[in-house]
């Protein structure tokens, strides 16, 4: 039988809400790791179903795992009395769906123990679903295994959340210094990110998958409303109002690389943050010299001059952001100080 310490090396949280068809697999793929020197602190938040029954039998048999049970208070609230538990010096986010891949543990400690100047850690990870049927979420995994360093972390955490949440490892210090998890209309996921990333903390990935992650219509993400797009927007805007103080020159002012109507409802949540918005760029001529709530739109080849203005492109299409990025670092302009790309 697995012993724990009173100072474990790790501390798994895994908040589980009717789970019982998952959460075995998930423990299970807890219990394997390579590193042994964890707890698994379980907060169970209010199942109806058998999931109670499976993690009392896993208790029951490791003393690794420590059960908490609550009573149907909500995500949020389970992570965060799940984090207030964890003993261990670094915390792993796991959810009760996904399996995390048998050295997870120990590469990702081992790189947080030897970086001390990195507060978070994440890493590759694969899609278990139906391609077909989540065929968006499986174009969203393979962007976020392209970002790596941390800066692409950074550059890139306004377009969607860069990590996945049950891939994570941090400093449990960061909780405790920066504050933990936020509740409001937003995800509680993103949030972090965008204020620890605000905070300075440093992020990166292993090279190399971690875990393999479920999804399914049911998950939360898919289902309330605080995962919707719009959420997304609404919660960036302030954290991207906040970025473009400091590093866009020519604060306030900024030129948003799309005019359609959906890119500019988007983009306007910024003018609630101080931004004002010169003007459109677009890529169709029809629309080129037209004004849009007394803003200039231009076509994309006749551009400000690089050094005179700061963009942010608002067009969520995967290739056509590459495109933009493509064609802006060809004509000289450097990503994160004369454009950002914002969704």
């Amino acid at each position: 039988m697995s012993v724990i310490s009173s100072r474990p090396a790790v501390s798994v949280l895994m908040p589980v809400r009717n789970a019982g068809s998952t959460v075995s697999r998930a423990v299970q793929s807890i219990l394997d790791q390579t590193l042994a020197d964890f707890e698994l602190v379980v907060v169970d938040d209010g199942s109806t179903d058998d999931t109670p029954a499976i993690l009392a039998r896993a208790a029951g048999l490791d003393p690794r795992i420590r059960l908490i049970t609550t009573l149907d208070r909500g995500l949020v609230k389970a992570l965060n009395t799940g984090l207030r538990l964890c003993r261990a010096p670094f915390v792993a986010r796991m959810d009760g769906d996904d399996l995390s891949r048998p050295d997870r543990l120990e590469k990702q400690f081992s790189f947080l123990r030897d970086n001390p100047e990195y507060g978070l850690v994440s890493g590759q990870v694969g899609f278990l679903g139906d391609k077909k049927k989540s065929y968006g979420y499986y174009l969203y995994v393979r962007w976020l295994n392209t970002l790596s360093t941390h800066q692409d972390i950074s550059l890139n955490r306004f377009v969607e959340s860069p990590l996945a949440h049950p891939s994570v490892m941090f400093r449990t210090s960061l909780a405790t210094d920066l504050g933990g998890y936020a509740d409001g209309p937003f995800p509680e996921d993103y949030e972090l990110w965008l204020r620890w990333l605000d905070q300075g903390v440093k992020m990166a990935k292993i090279p190399c998958r971690v875990l393999d992650w479920q999804d399914h219509e049911t998950r939360l993400s898919r289902t309330h409303p605080n995962y919707s797009i719009e959420a997304f927007f609404r919660l960036k805007a302030g954290y991207l109002a906040r970025w473009l103080a400091k590093y866009n020159p020519f604060h306030p002012r900024i030129w948003i690389w799309g005019a359609g109507r959906q890119a500019r409802q988007r983009a306007e949540h910024l003018s609630g943050h101080g931004c004002c918005i010169a003007g459109y760029i677009d890529i169709r001529e029809s629309l080129a010299g037209n004004f849009i709530q007394g803003r200039p739109i231009r076509h994309y080849l006749d551009l400000p001059a690089k050094g005179e203005c700061f963009m942010l492109a608002y067009v969520r299409k995967r290739n056509a952001r590459q495109e933009i990025r493509a064609f802006l670092q060809a004509r000289g302009y450097v990503e994160g100080i004369d454009f950002l790309l914002a969704a």
